[in-house]
C-alpha cells in the first residue's frame, strides 16, 4: 500500500473547520473498514500531518491553539498538500515564506487541494492560471483579483483540475475530501469512512 504524505497548511486565523474537516476525514480513512481498523494506521492510506507557516503554536479562527507538526522548512515530502482558508489567508498573500512553499511543494505534489480562501494564495502563486476554481462564495470576487485569467466557478461545492482541486467555503472542505478518498481509492471506502464519522456525503458536482 503507498500511503500519501498530507499535509495540511495551518496558521493564524485559519478557519478551524477548513483544515480540521479533511483531517479527520484523511486520518479516519482505512482501506479494511469497521472501527477496530481505526486502533492503528495498519491499514490507513494517509499519513496526515499539519505544516505551520512559522514556529510555534497557532491561533485559528475562535481561539483554538494549533501546534504544527513541522514547519514550513522542516516538513517532509508532500504528496497531498491542503491549503485552508480563513481570515490569515489575507496577510499571507504578501508572505513570501508561505507563497515560496505552495509554489516549490506543488510540483512534486500528486494533487494540491484548497479549502475556501486557500484559492487566494494557489492564485497567487500562479497555480490557477488559466484553470476552473471556487472558493467561498464570499471571496469569489477576490478570487477574480489575484489572478484575473482564473476562470472562477459560483454555486459549486469544489472543481477537479486533476491535479488541483478547490472547494468553497468550510464544510465544504469536508466533501471534498471525501471526493478525493472516492477518486483514489474508491466509492467503497468513502461511504465506509463516512459512516464511521457518520457524515452524509454531498453528490458530486
Amino acid at each position: 500500500m503507498e500511503r500519501w504524505n498530507t499535509g495540511i497548511v495551518v496558521f493564524d486565523d485559519v478557519e478551524v473547520l477548513d483544515f480540521a474537516g479533511p483531517f479527520e476525514v484523511f486520518s479516519r480513512t482505512r482501506l479494511v473498514g469497521g472501527v477496530a481498523s481505526r486502533r492503528s494506521d495498519e491499514h490507513a492510506p494517509f499519513r496526515v500531518f499539519t505544516v505551520g507557516v512559522r514556529e510555534g503554536t497557532v491561533s485559528a479562527i475562535g481561539g483554538l491553539k494549533v501546534t504544527p507538526d513541522f514547519s514550513l522548512v522542516h516538513a517532509p515530502p508532500i504528496d497531498l498538500l491542503v491549503v485552508p482558508g480563513g481570515f490569515g489567508t489575507r496577510a499571507l498573500l504578501n508572505d513570501v515564506a508561505t507563497i515560496d512553499f505552495i509554489r516549490q511543494r506543488a510540483p512534486a505534489a500528486k494533487i494540491v487541494a484548497s479549502v475556501c480562501t486557500g484559492a487566494l494564495l494557489l492564485a497567487k502563486t500562479g497555480l490557477l492560471r488559466g484553470k476552473r476554481a471556487t472558493t467561498h462564495w464570499a471571496a469569489l470576487d477576490e478570487l477574480a483579483k489575484v489572478d484575473p485569467e482564473v476562470r472562477v466557478e459560483r454555486d459549486v461545492r469544489w472543481v477537479d483540475e486533476g491535479a488541483i482541486i478547490t472547494s468553497g467555503g468550510v464544510a465544504s472542505g469536508i466533501d471534498m475530501a471525501f471526493y478525493l478518498v472516492e477518486k483514489r481509492h474508491g466509492r467503497e471506502v468513502a461511504d465506509e469512512t463516512a459512516h464511521y464519522i457518520e457524515y452524509r456525503r454531498a453528490p458530486s458536482p
